[in-house]
């Protein structure tokens, strides 16, 4: 991946949660188009790491950039521009139940600048079918298996074409069958719109089926993991 560009980049951070450090000394970059695992116990610390990549937990201690936002540096104007490069997959899906698939997604676009109607619909299309539910537009949420659930927060994500997508525990919920589909949606996601992707799992097994480099969080410290496959997972 060396013809890649460094999209996160964290060098020394010290990281907090409740006044109180969460990880030490955190050092590592994920390359523009990378497929990663982040691993480690419950309680390690992994949500923590994932709370300042969308500048939910401040870094004060240490450099850290990510999608071209220097986060040490980061005014609260700049995060809503930050997290439009971001696409974030829920392990509980945070769907608005109350509205259709079609409607969950016009939120966002809404939220995020799209004013034009027609340029929402099509682009709404086009991750629905990318996901597989184009024929689910009109659904809602709580009539869909989780799988569909997940493909729905999937496309979610990729709404606004995002530099970076960051999937937190995106199988955690689902049976080995739907686990592998969505593997499937992330790897083709990720090697069709070069999509940098970082996933917390704690499935060992999808890991063993598509291998690729691993940050693991183990004793208040971020480690990459030796002997991983460093590019993106196998087919």
């Amino acid at each position: 991946m060396s013809e890649n560009s460094v999209l996160v980049s964290y060098q020394n951070v010290n990281i907090y949660h409740d006044r109180a450090i969460a990880l030490a000394d955190v050092s590592f970059d994920i390359q523009e188009g990378e497929f990663l695992y982040l691993i480690g116990r419950t309680g390690s610390g992994k949500s923590s790491l994932i709370r300042t990549f969308y500048a939910e937990i401040p870094v004060t201690e240490g450099e850290a950039s990510i999608c071209g936002f220097d986060l040490k540096n980061l005014s609260g104007s700049d995060i809503p521009f930050l997290r439009r490069k971001l696409g974030i997959i829920f392990q509980d899906f945070q769907l608005l139940n109350n509205q259709t698939a079609f409607e969950n997604l016009d939120f966002v676009l809404r939220a995020t600048g799209w004013e034009n109607k027609q340029s929402r619909e099509a682009r709404i299309a086009e991750v629905l079918t990318e996901v597989g539910l184009a024929d689910k537009t009109l659904q809602y949420p709580q009539r869909m298996s989780g799988g569909e659930q997940q493909r729905l927060v999937i496309a979610r994500a990729m709404l606004n074409n995002p530099s970076l997508i960051i999937a937190d525990e995106p199988t955690g919920n689902l049976d080995p069958d739907t686990s592998d589909e969505i593997m499937k949606i992330l790897i083709t996601i990720n090697r069709e719109h070069n999509t940098a992707i970082i996933m917390a799992t704690h499935n060992y097994q999808l890991i063993d089926r598509n291998p690729a480099r691993i940050l693991k969080v183990e004793d208040k410290s971020v480690l990459t993991e030796k002997g991983i496959v460093i590019n993106r997972p196998a087919s």
